[in-house]
This record gives C-alpha cells, sequence and structure tokens, in this order.
C-alpha cells in the first residue's frame, strides 16, 4: 500500500527537496507541499494523508502546536519531524505528542530513506497484523521503529562528523569549489571533492562548471539539498 505523505517546511529549497526524495522512494507518493501550519491545515482538510514530515520553525508557529491542533481536528495521519531542533525539551514533547521518528538535519537522500523505510516497515507489520494481538506482535511492532537501523549512511573510509562539517559549510547556497571547501573546513582538497562528490551521487549537490582567469574551468559545487 502506498504511503501519502505531506511534506510542512517552510524553507523553499528544504521543502522542493523533501517532496524529490519522496518521490524518489519506493512505496511513497507525495500528497502535497505545506510552507506553513495553515497551509498544512488546508491540504490535510482537502486529500488524504497518512504520513507528515514536519519542520518544528514554522512562520506561523511551532511545529508542535500545529501537530496539536491536526489531533484536535481528528486527523490521526502518523508524524516524522524533519528539522533542527535539538532541543531535548522539543524532543520530549514530540515524543509525547505521537511523533513516530525524528530526523535531524542536515542530512543525505541515504539518511532520509532510512527513515522512511524504517516507517514502511512498521506501517506492514502493522497491516498484516491480526484485528487481536499479542504482547510479541505490539514488542515488534513498536520495535521496529525504537531500534536503530544498521544501513550505513556514508561509504567506508568516510566521517559522520566530517561530512556534517562539509553540509553545514554548503548550506549558504554559495558555490564552491573542492580547493574552497578544503579550506573553509581545514582539509585537504582530495578529501573536500570526495565528499562533494558523495553529496552530488545523493543528489543533494549540484555540479557547475566555473569558468573565470587564465586557468583551466573549476567544478563548482551548490547545495540544492535538504
Amino acid at each position: 500500500m502506498t504511503v501519502r505523505v505531506l511534506v510542512v517546511e517552510d524553507e523553499e529549497l528544504s521543502a522542493q527537496a523533501h517532496a524529490a526524495y519522496v518521490r524518489r522512494t519506493a512505496g511513497f507518493e507525495l500528497a502535497g507541499v505545506a510552507r506553513s501550519s495553515v497551509e498544512a491545515v488546508r491540504v490535510l482538510r482537502s486529500v488524504p494523508v497518512d504520513l507528515v514530515l514536519l519542520d518544528m520553525h514554522l512562520p506561523d508557529g511551532h511545529g508542535l502546536a500545529l501537530l496539536q491542533g491536526m489531533r484536535a481536528e481528528g486527523f490521526l495521519c502518523d508524524v516524522i519531524a524533519v528539522t533542527a531542533a535539538r532541543d531535548v525539551e522539543v524532543v520530549k514533547r514530540a515524543v509525547s505528542q505521537g511523533v513516530v521518528l525524528y530526523l535531524l538535519k542536515p542530512f543525505t537522500y541515504a539518511g532520509f530513506r532510512t527513515k522512511l523505510d524504517q516507517y514502511a516497515d512498521y506501517r506492514a507489520r502493522l497491516t498484516a497484523a491480526e484485528s487481536d494481538v499479542g504482547q510479541q506482535d505490539v514488542d515488534e511492532m513498536l520495535g521496529v521503529l525504537r531500534t536503530t537501523p544498521q544501513r550505513t549512511t556514508v561509504p567506508k573510509g568516510m566521517s559522520v562528523d566530517t561530512l556534517r562539517e562539509v553540509t553545514v559549510a554548503l548550506r549558504d547556497g554559495v558555490g564552491r569549489s573542492a580547493s574552497e571547501l578544503a579550506a573553509a573546513i581545514g582539509t585537504s582538497r582530495v578529501t573536500a571533492r570526495r565528499y562533494l562528490e558523495y553529496l552530488a551521487a545523493e543528489d543533494v549537490v549540484e555540479r557547475s562548471v566555473r569558468y573565470g582567469g587564465s586557468g583551466r574551468p573549476e567544478v563548482e559545487y551548490r547545495w540544492t539539498g535538504a
């Protein structure tokens, strides 16, 4: 069964990236994109939605306030928080209000896909369950959401911390060459290029050719992802 997803994200580039990621993931389809709480409620009232990908920082209120309003209005769709909010109180409140998974920005498509696959596994088990379930059935269904997936999100030999530095440096949307990025994060050009090529393969960085000066053209990398 296809999962219909509503992306709630105020930042335009991130909203576009999340929508593209949903379309790219088997078993999921995009129900809509909302840039505010008001838009999100409008979509929920107009089309069926199974899963909401919810940012916490919205222009017309906090994501948790939107979630509370959704529940009060009877929208029982599942919610995955997709946000840069790292405050432990926000995490606690999100869990208490029924957020099933929490995905921190920045991330690549691989990290995004892992969360959706985790949710799809949970949903498949829930759908396949009998009308009456035992304790083991419940434990297994909830365990899918609570267990850390074993999939590696970066290739062997690459560091998650360095990947985070690279993505943070690129998120201002300014195009950079491998040499410029290397200088910005304090690593070698070869290392910077390896991470840039990895992000390009994940479709969160766009390559282009930069001309200018008397030297050979350089490859420029610009962030387009989440």
